[in-house]
């Protein structure tokens, strides 16, 4: 799990690098909520896992001071 934060936090901070200001326009934060929920499921015969993980970017767009 620890690995798949890194992993996601590093791709947040790529792609925010890579965004160029636009009409005066840039982004001055990022926020990213992490989400994993485990469910697991023991039988006698049969046993289930399952998974589900979410991702929520939120950026914060703002003027820049060379703005008309």
């Amino acid at each position: 799990m620890r690995e798949a934060i890194q992993q996601a936090t590093v791709l947040a901070q790529d792609s925010l690098a890579q965004v160029p200001e636009r009409h005066g326009w840039a982004v001055s934060s990022v926020q990213v909520t992490f989400g994993l929920t485990l469910a697991a499921e023991a039988g006698v015969i049969l046993s289930k896992a399952s998974a589900e993980a979410s991702l929520e970017v939120t950026l914060t767009v703002e003027r820049t001071d060379g703005a008309a």
